[in-house]
């Protein structure tokens, strides 16, 4: 009928209305459609810009809680609350505390054992250092020979000096 029209490029074909048959619209009919697609664009512009703030706070009212959690929550934080007044409550009220010149004391008898760890650590090491001087085979196989444990073979580490 001659309504479509066909093009061909390489080995693709096209086919299209005809569009020497419609009717051309004046400039007063494209400027007015200019007109009304310019003013549908804004309106769509405008839906799209209330549809995100409406996602937006969808997305912060539902991740907000709901007022059966909060009551939840509320409840559970006034249980920590009270559990941990009773706690503070035995802690004030207990008799065994120490004292700061009983602190003293058993902080200096650790730098003391520390100090002797250290001492007699490096004597050790000073020692068996000697003897592998002479010794044909490797500290490794020396150690395993005599039985030999060393702090670092149980992962014990000195106390930082204080």
């Amino acid at each position: 009928q001659g309504r479509i029209r066909e093009k061909a490029y390489g080995k693709q074909k096209i086919y299209f209305a005809d569009q020497e048959q419609l009717p051309a619209a004046s400039d007063a009919e494209l400027r007015g459609l200019d007109g009304e697609i310019t003013a549908l664009s804004t309106k769509v512009q405008a839906l799209q810009q209330s549809c995100r703030q409406m996602e937006a706070e969808l997305k912060e009212l539902n991740s907000s809680m709901t007022t059966l959690e909060m009551a939840k929550e509320i409840e559970e934080l006034r249980k920590d609350c009270t559990s941990y007044a009773e706690k503070l409550e035995r802690i004030k009220s207990a008799t065994n505390h120490v004292t700061p010149e009983e602190k003293e004391k058993v902080c200096s008898e650790q730098k003391l054992y520390c100090k002797e760890w250290r001492r007699r650590k490096r004597m050790a090491t000073e020692l068996l250092e000697a003897i592998l001087e002479g010794y044909p085979k490797s500290k490794k196989q020396f150690f395993e020979e005599v039985g030999i444990e060393t702090d670092e073979d149980h992962n014990v580490t000195l106390p930082a000096a204080v």
